[in-house]
């Protein structure tokens, strides 16, 4: 059984935070705790709540959303904060995360791709997309995200991963996610070239030390 996790909507426009609600409602175990329309009732809400997780707009009345992440991060260092803005510059992406952001996603990519921030994120890893991680690498080179699974494999390698290193066959993976073999094999040669592993048992290894063996997860 997933557990709940309980996400607090930090965003100035009704209509962004409803349509968020919407996205985030198809999953059973995400549970809407809390909404704030600026940055001061934002950080009442959040010390009242106490979320698993925020996901917080940056451009708010009263206290903007770099405002909100800094104070909050220095009451609660584990807090767990996506941002979402309509800025895309290295800069802007690179003072986001220098000040505590766990996750970062365009307004205009505000899809299915939040699942797999929110999964990242509640793993204990950063999430960016590839260009502005590339562009943070580049920058501040971290050994440890390079090896992040929902940075480095696709949603459809970490299923078939799942299986492999439960014991699966090709045969029986290919059957549990309805793929032809030649699909699995596929995913399972592109993962070991990425992890740069040439034995299952590593593949196994890797899936017990990230965690990805649990019902759920994509």
């Amino acid at each position: 059984m997933e557990q709940t996790i309980t996400i607090m909507l930090a965003d100035d426009h009704a209509l962004l935070r409803s349509g968020l609600k919407l996205l985030l409602q198809k999953k059973p175990f995400f549970s809407i705790v809390g909404e704030a329309a600026d940055g001061v009732e934002a950080l009442r809400l959040y010390d009242t709540l106490r979320p698993h997780l925020l996901i917080l707009d940056i451009s708010m009345p009263l206290l903007d959303g770099i405002q909100v992440l800094t104070e909050i991060k220095s009451h609660h260092e584990q807090a767990k904060i996506i941002v979402l803005t309509m800025h895309e510059d290295e800069d802007y992406i690179t003072t986001i995360m220098d000040a505590g952001a766990s996750g970062y996603i365009p307004k205009a990519a505000v899809d299915e791709e939040l699942y797999t921030a929110i999964d990242s994120v509640m793993n204990g890893y950063v999430y960016l997309r590839p260009k502005e991680l590339s562009a943070m690498l580049k920058k501040k080179p971290k050994a440890a995200e390079s090896q992040n699974p929902y940075l480095l494999l696709s949603p459809r390698e970490r299923e078939v991963l799942r299986f492999l290193a439960r014991g699966y066959s090709l045969v029986e993976t290919a059957r549990e996610l309805s793929v032809s073999i030649k699909t699995v094999d596929t995913h399972k040669t592109r993962m070991m070239n990425k992890l740069n592993v040439s034995r299952k048992s590593e593949l196994v290894e890797y899936a017990m030390k990230y965690k990805l063996l649990r019902d759920g997860q994509t």
